[in-house]
Order: structure tokens, then sequence, then C-alpha cells
């Protein structure tokens, strides 16, 4: 087990997206603005969808890696902190999947 967190994962995105480095992705994938960050987080998505059909664990989890990261950056670019969607996720556990969902439907 590690001790990395998607946390550190989220300091890691927010130094490298405003540090200039040409040599960076990330400020790259920034730099090139909101609509790329957000088609390559659904390529991602998609890429990881088609990873969890496969028999390959690793493809999986490498897919899933991208696909966090991918998230990361566009929560990022739009302001939106990891503990906000945390305390979105913890929110949502004193109640079932279901009734949650029918709480959304009904609003």
């Amino acid at each position: 087990m590690t001790d990395f967190t998607l946390a550190d994962l989220e300091a890691i995105v927010a130094a490298r997206a405003t540090s200039g480095d040409e040599n960076s992705w990330t400020a790259k994938l920034v730099s090139k603005g909101i609509e790329k960050a957000s088609k390559k987080l659904g390529e991602e998505a998609v890429e990881t969808v088609i990873a969890s059909l496969g028999d390959d664990p690793s493809e999986l989890v490498a897919e899933t890696a991208d696909l966090l990261y991918h998230l990361l950056v566009v929560l990022h670019m739009r302001g939106v902190a990891l503990d906000d969607v945390m305390a979105e996720l913890q929110g949502r556990t004193g109640q079932t999947g279901l009734q949650e969902k029918a709480a959304r439907t009904a609003e």
C-alpha cells in the first residue's frame, strides 16, 4: 500500500499547472485551455471503461491513474478543490445511492 494520496496529486497538479515548465505535461495541458483538458478527460474515461472490460488488471490500473490525473487537472482549472468533492461524497454516505439519486431527481 502506498502513502500517496489524491491530495498529494492535487498539490502536484497545482504546482505544475503554473510552473511554466515547457517539459511539464500539466503546464502544457493547462495552457491549451479547459476545452482541451476536458476532451482529454473524456478520452481517458472511455479508455478506462474499455480497460475495465478487458482481462488485464494492470491496464485498468494504468487507465484509472490517467483518468484520476486528468480529472484533477480539470478540477484545478475550474477552481474546484478535491476537498469539496470529498465533502460531497461524504455527505452522500448517510443514505443509500438509490435514496441519494431519488433526492436529486425530486429537486
